[in-house]
């Protein structure tokens, strides 16, 4: 578990604060506000996950049907003893909540991309027994509708009926009575419920009526005539039929929110969640942050990171820029050992000057941490990866305290010694300022000691210091490694980038002196620095060289890789264009095919019109003419080549047709002509002996598929009576309908079915329209009982 002090310490909760901003609700907010980390790593998945749906609806434009609401649970309280009531107020709190319940679920309901989403128990449902009586009765300012019960309308309308007829009574009062010269003004008003005029005190005698009340100067007295008294009263009594109307109309709204309470409330706590989500998919997408990934190896691995706070600052223009992380521990990371080998490193030292940026690197790393464990996208690179930690210690910042008479040393050395008493194998540990506060050799003996101790507990740490000597310990040590903050040797100005393997330099005497040091004072400084000094700042020196020879050499690598890239993307480019080429001529083809195929079914609608008329023997030997003709113009070479033509012929083979791509028998043989008689199926027809090849068998014919939209139709098929078109569209539909009228003509057959199913009606109405042009058709009705009804199509077809 993490501590709360952690977490104030890395300032998590502006970060929190930031995200609770995009929350519907106070509640909302509310939840936000008190996330905290975890370590259930499917728990983390889930919430990682379904911020990602609600960010992957966002991409296309769909937001969740999310809008303000109030938090319903405390009237819901107030409704548990039975025959409590709600005032109208409260019950308006449930509309907007109602409404959302009802929005969600249609928009999740014909979704299948928001499985995570989906999953969150009770799925929101709509209550239209409720919502719709509250939005009928109570207005948005609290005032019951006319329209809540027809009881209260008529009351409502009998109450102004007579409140007009009050009026009017008054001012008849007024002008036959002769009363006018007594009144203070001419206006007529209301006290305390009844219908008064404004009397001169000293008049007040002279007007039959009863005082109800006096002006605040004592001058006026406000009286009700004694004619309208009975017609007063009878309005209180309206007035309390209709207050007894309206407490009805509340009492029932109440009860009937009080039988679904439970369900309300569970749907609320789904609604929290996904307002919560939304939130964080919101902060999310205004950031551009990614989803974190989490591994159970100990690899923290930070690629581009950058911290949240610092991007909320760059945003708000406090920020030109904000300097991305490259941080690696754990895992295969490490440095390469005297063997050879790489060693995995779990402790990390960072150097550098002050103000340049060890302390963020720091707070970079906790903060993205935390966010992580509770599942939140982070501000890095997509391959960065968190370890699944148990608990994150840090010690940063200064606790010097003079009511407990700790100074920055004591109160460092207590808390780090709290931290390894706690450490173990699944934390991380951030320690800032190590070894300072104290005499530097024995603050950096102190601190050498610690990292040893959280290293042996199996703790991964991330520590800065500016101790020379803590540098030499890390680099002699296995499983430790040195880092620094680079900066700019001809300007002394930090560049904020962390340089994993080789350690900072303070630069304190450079930084003193560029912020007005006397040069005396510097020139003294470098005096007592000594050789010693030089010495280490001309190693690192060389080492920044070195590395700058490695990074120029790796530019030339990648200029050369994005060199390849773009080879490769002109192959796919022209792989694109052939491809391209290749459809369009696929394309053309296919063109040129319909083109054929369409004049060839013109062509045969002639020659069956002339088969119902006359020659039906020599049409039909036209007709199979003009098929194997356009059958031997469509067919691919391939397909010819597989198929073995015959050497012997003789009466009562079995055979396969080409041309129709069905088996048959030999009836008869016409050598003289090269011509056979075939039966196929219950069709006999002439063909050519180059036409046959050996037969292909049942389980061939039924490999054969028919080409779409062909005009071709399997003769078995031509024999039913019936088609079923049930489930297809509609030009597939059609495309399947005309061949089958065709051979259903040529058959002999006088009525065929064709089924179509009801549906919406689509289906049925454009068969119906083909049937109506066809030549080859008669007539056409609806099925009766027994062959479908509205389903099927009865066609009559011509003799």
């Amino acid at each position: 578990m993490i501590a709360a002090e952690t977490i104030a310490r890395l300032e998590f909760e502006k970060l929190l604060t930031e995200i609770a901003r995009h929350a519907q609700s106070e509640c909302s907010s509310a939840r936000i506000l008190s996330t905290r980390p975890g370590n259930d790593l499917t728990a983390l998945k889930t919430t990682s996950g379904r911020i990602d749906e609600i960010r992957a609806l966002n991409r296309f434009g769909i937001s969740l049907a999310l809008s303000s609401f109030e938090d319903i649970r405390p009237p819901l309280e107030l409704l548990k003893p039975a025959g409590a009531i709600l005032n109208p107020h409260e019950l308006l709190l449930f509309v907007p909540v109602l409404r959302i319940y009802s929005a969600i679920n249609r928009q999740f309901s014909n979704r299948d991309d928001v499985p995570l989403l989906k999953g969150i128990l009770p799925n929101l449902k709509s209550f239209p027994e409720i919502l719709e009586p509250i939005e009928s009765s109570v207005d948005h300012d609290g005032t019951i509708l006319d329209s809540a019960s027809t009881l209260l309308r008529e009351t409502r309308r009998a109450k102004r009926t007579l409140a007009g007829r009050i009026r009017k009574k008054i001012e008849e009062i007024i002008r036959s009575s002769g009363i006018e010269i007594f009144l203070q003004d001419d206006f007529i008003t209301q006290r305390s419920g009844r219908w008064v005029i404004p009397v001169r005190m000293d008049s007040k005698g002279m007007v039959k009526g009863v005082v109800h009340d006096v002006s605040s100067s004592g001058e006026t007295a406000f009286m009700e005539p004694l004619e309208i008294i009975p017609f007063v009263n009878e309005l209180e009594n309206l007035a309390a039929e209709e207050k007894a109307e309206e407490i009805r109309i509340l009492r029932q709204l109440s009860a009937w929110i009080r039988e679904d309470a439970a369900e309300i409330s569970a749907c609320f706590e789904t609604l929290l969640q996904l307002d919560v989500l939304n939130s964080m998919a919101g902060f999310a997408d205004e950031f551009g942050l990614e989803p974190a990934r989490l591994n159970d190896d100990g690899e923290l691995h930070l690629v581009e990171a950058r911290h949240p706070l610092l991007l909320m600052m760059q945003k708000r223009g406090a920020l030109l820029r904000v300097e991305p992380l490259d941080l690696h521990l754990g895992g295969e990371f490490g440095k390469t050992g005297p063997d050879g080998q790489t060693e995995p490193a779990s402790v990390m030292v960072i150097t550098g000057p002050n103000a340049g940026g060890k302390t963020i690197a720091l707070k970079t790393a906790g903060m993205l941490s935390l966010m992580a464990l509770c599942g939140l996208p982070v501000p890095a690179g997509p391959s960065s990866t968190f370890p699944l930690l148990e608990t994150l210690l840090v010690d940063i910042g200064d606790e010097q305290s003079i009511e407990q008479s700790h100074s920055t040393f004591s109160a460092h050395a207590a808390r780090i010694s709290a931290i390894l008493h706690h450490a173990g194998a699944r934390t991380l540990v951030l320690l800032d300022e190590l070894g300072a506060g104290t005499e530097p050799l024995q603050g950096a003996a102190i601190a050498c000691g610690v990292l040893k101790e959280l290293q042996q507990h199996g703790s991964m740490v991330i520590a800065t210091t500016h101790l020379t000597e803590i540098i030499g310990f890390v680099h002699r040590s296995g499983g430790m490694v040195n880092a620094g903050m680079e900066f700019d040797d001809r300007s002394f100005t930090p560049l904020y980038r962390l340089i994993v393997g080789e350690p900072g330099q303070s630069h304190a005497v450079e930084i003193a002196r560029r912020f007005g040091m006397p040069e005396r004072v510097i020139n003294f400084a470098r005096e007592m620095l000594g050789s010693a000094g030089s010495e280490f700042a001309s190693l690192l020196a060389e080492l920044r060289h070195r590395r700058s020879e490695f990074e120029s050499m790796k530019q030339s690598l990648e200029a050369r890789e994005r060199s390849l890239d773009i080879r490769d993307a002109e192959l796919e480019i022209r792989m694109a264009n052939m491809d391209r080429v290749r459809r369009e001529s696929a394309e053309k083809a296919w063109g040129d095919a319909k083109e054929l195929i369409s004049a060839t079914r013109r062509r045969m609608n002639e020659l069956l019109g002339e088969l119902k008329k006359e020659k039906r023997n020599d049409i039909i030997d036209k007709l199979r003419l003009a098929e194997i003709e356009l059958t031997e113009q469509l067919k691919p070479q391939a397909d010819i080549s597989e198929q073995l033509p015959l050497s012997t012929v003789r009466e009562g083979d079995a055979v396969h047709l080409r041309s129709l791509g069905y088996d048959g028998v030999v009836l008869a043989l016409d050598e003289r002509h090269a011509r056979a008689r075939v039966r196929a199926g219950r069709i006999e027809m002439d063909v050519q002996l180059s036409d046959l090849c050996r037969p292909q068998g049942a389980a061939e014919r039924g490999k054969k598929k028919t080409p779409s939209g062909s005009w071709r139709f399997d003769i078995e098929e031509s024999d039913q009576r019936e088609l079923k078109l049930v489930g297809l569209r509609v030009d597939e539909a059609l495309a399947r309908l005309e061949p089958f009228i065709n051979h259903a003509a040529a058959s002999g057959l006088g009525e065929v079915r064709i089924i179509h199913g009801v549906g919406t009606g689509r289906l049925r109405e454009a068969v119906r329209e083909e049937l109506e042009r066809h030549p080859l058709v008669e007539g056409q009705r609806a099925g009766e009982p027994h062959e479908g009804r509205n389903g099927a199509t009865v066609v009559t077809l011509k003799n």
